[in-house]
């Protein structure tokens, strides 16, 4: 009953204070069952942009809260957790920036979206999990420095072919590296019919085992289109729940079911709540970062030919 009721004040006040809930899939499935929308980071950041409301409740780790507050400078950007970070975001800094343009003069630096705003500001190119080897693999160079994550990093070099320098060397996604490749082959004994579908941040062994390699979105439309019954999905467990919810004929299992984001489930109602009724925790990034980095990822969606979202409006 308290859930119920929870529930029942968050759809109140959202509907007075005129707000939109966006959570990202890794979020508790309770967050994601109130959220307006569910989706990726950059996916959400744009929706922030372009849906009609005053205030963005971001329900995910602080680089996303960042980047929507980028995007929707017109709008009202909380964080109902400001202590949920990222530690793979939080592993790459300016100075390893600045020593990558020193080390490997006339490379191009391209920044996965998992870094922080004043990081990406010093990048030349930013790229999705999604969009990092097609971006790539037009860039005119053989060398490239890429950070924060070494196994997208590993991904995209086995890929494209090319150099791809990981800057820091120690930047991973904790809760991907948790997967193991004996987790896979375990779970294909029990459902020897299953597809495997991984996040590029998993490491080398672990891609090796995969029929698909990709996105979460990437991930949710990859079970959606595929006529298997059974999929191993190696990603943090929350993606299930949306998997589940939009494929109930489809059995989905985590490859790893301790596979889990502590920074994403700190999350909960009564934090939405709280942020809805006391309006916190405003998000705001500095004008001159937030241009550097509108210009940065300006130049990313021209070389990937896409159009740029701010620019329809």
């Amino acid at each position: 009953m308290e859930k119920e009721r929870f529930v029942d004040e968050v759809l109140r006040l959202k509907r007075e204070v005129d707000a939109v809930i966006l959570a990202h899939n890794y979020q508790l499935p309770e967050i994601q069952d109130i959220a307006d929308y569910v989706g990726d980071s950059l996916e959400l950041s744009i929706k922030a942009m372009n849906v009609d409301a005053k205030y963005i409740v971001f329900a995910g780790v602080r680089f996303m809260v960042e980047q929507a507050a980028i995007l929707a400078r017109d709008k009202i950007v909380l964080h109902p957790e400001p202590d949920a970070g990222c530690p793979l975001a939080d592993s790459i800094t300016v100075e390893d920036i600045k020593w990558a343009r020193k080390k490997y003069p006339g490379a191009p630096i391209v920044l996965y979206v998992n870094s922080p705003a004043e990081v990406k500001a010093e990048a030349d190119y930013i790229v999705t999990s999604s969009s990092a080897v097609k971006l790539i693999s037009q860039l005119d160079a053989d060398t490239i420095v890429f950070g924060p994550d070494r196994n997208l990093a590993d991904h995209v070099a086995r890929v494209t072919g090319k150099n791809i320098v990981a800057v820091p060397s120690h930047g991973y996604c904790p809760v991907h590296e948790m997967i193991k490749p004996e987790h896979i082959l375990e779970l294909k004994r029990k459902y020897p019919d299953a597809k495997v579908s991984v996040h590029p941040e998993c490491t080398r062994e672990v891609r090796a085992l995969a029929d698909h390699i990709g996105s979460t979105s990437q991930m949710v439309k990859y079970v959606k289109e595929n006529n298997a019954k059974y999929f191993i999905i190696g990603t943090e467990t929350g993606l299930l729940y949306r998997i589940k919810k939009e494929n109930p004929s489809k059995e989905a299992v985590p490859a790893y079911d301790k596979a889990i984001c502590i920074d994403m489930k700190k999350i909960t109602l009564e934090k939405i709540i709280k942020s809805l009724r006391e309006k916190v925790y405003v998000v705001k990034i500095p004008d001159d970062i937030a241009e550097r980095v509108l210009r940065v990822l300006e130049r990313s969606y021209e070389l990937l030919g896409v159009e740029i979202p701010w620019k329809k409006r």
